[in-house]
């Protein structure tokens, strides 16, 4: 083994946290939370609020698309 191939202290702890799976589902819970905000008949602020956060949600799923498995 090389010095090169050798992974960094805390590399694996980055990984770990880095995983896609749970930020891809926590995104995808963000586009629903602006989806519910955008059809509730009940609160103008959360229908004005809808389209940033389904757009910051959409941005995050597209993000963490690109974290590794």
């Amino acid at each position: 083994m090389t010095a090169e191939s050798t992974p960094a202290p805390g590399a694996d702890r980055k990984r770990r946290w880095l995983r896609r799976g749970p930020w891809e589902n926590a995104s995808a819970g963000v586009i629903g939370a602006g989806l519910f905000m955008l059809m509730q008949p009940f609160a103008l602020d959360l229908y004005t609020w809808s389209f940033g956060v389904i757009l910051a949600g959409t941005l995050a799923f597209v993000v963490t698309s690109h974290f590794p498995e």
